[in-house]
């Protein structure tokens, strides 16, 4: 092959990476916080400074559970996504204590529209984000929740609400790669930083810890073979530069 035909090659893989992040403003975006309707905007809590996609809470009089998520607003099904974030700030200390340094990336989650008003989470898999405590204890990011949700680890249904994947443990100012490979119902691979750190897969709605969801929504051992990406609000201010996706359907 020629150079040209090289640097044309090239050209058209980077091509296939679409930002969904502008680095402008959250037009293709929509906002769901719990306890306000859909397109709320809540005290500014998902905003666009200096280049950067931030959640704040500094206009929250308290917080009152209001678990908010940042969707975009088309589904997805066989994806390469990456998003650079780092926790910033300091976190609202009337949250829920397990929220501090601790954040995620939803997908194959509902369609937002079909959430009630007072629905806590949506029914998703998460990408759970989270930073050092300072405590010296071992805090790995990329891990895998579920709300509403199940998935298959090492060949059996897993019980647990979270499954903890390899990664190191992060400084909560340092900015941090996480990358998602998911291939529709089938195999899901979370990365950190370019390392492979937990898979499974037959990603289904199921299980517990989401709440005033419809229950038309839930119906319990269907596959999610597509959903929406959502950015997370509950409690920690947090940083994304980056928000890239690169289409895998065939």
């Amino acid at each position: 092959m020629s150079c040209a035909s090289d640097k044309q090659a090239a050209g058209q893989e980077e091509e296939e990476w679409v930002s969904l992040f502008n680095g402008k403003d959250l037009n293709d975006w929509v906002v769901k916080i719990n306890r306000h309707e859909l397109g709320d905007n809540f005290g500014n809590t998902f905003r666009v400074e200096d280049g950067l996609l931030k959640v704040r809470y500094d206009q929250y009089p308290e917080f009152n559970e209001r678990f908010g998520h940042l969707y975009y607003k088309q589904p997805f099904s066989h994806y390469h996504l990456v998003v650079e974030y780092r926790f910033a700030d300091k976190w609202r200390e009337d949250a829920p204590s397990y929220t501090q340094l601790n954040s995620g990336i939803m997908f194959h989650s509902q369609d937002p529209k079909t959430m009630p008003r007072d629905q806590d989470w949506p029914i998703s898999i998460e990408y759970q984000l989270l930073a050092s405590l300072g405590d010296g204890k071992e805090r790995p990011t990329g891990n895998m929740c579920s709300p509403g949700t199940e998935v298959i680890y090492n060949g059996e249904m897993d019980p647990r609400h979270c499954i903890n994947s390899t990664s190191k443990t992060y400084a909560p100012d340092e900015w941090v790669r996480a990358e998602l490979i998911v291939l529709g119902d089938s195999l899901i691979t979370h990365l950190v930083n370019g390392d492979t750190v937990l898979q499974y897969s037959k990603p289904q709605i199921g299980g517990g810890v989401v709440n005033n969801f419809d229950p038309a929504q839930k119906q319990d051992g269907k596959l999610l073979r597509q959903g929406f990406i959502a950015l997370q609000s509950e409690g920690q201010p947090i940083d994304f530069r980056k928000v890239e996706i690169k289409n895998l359907q065939k």
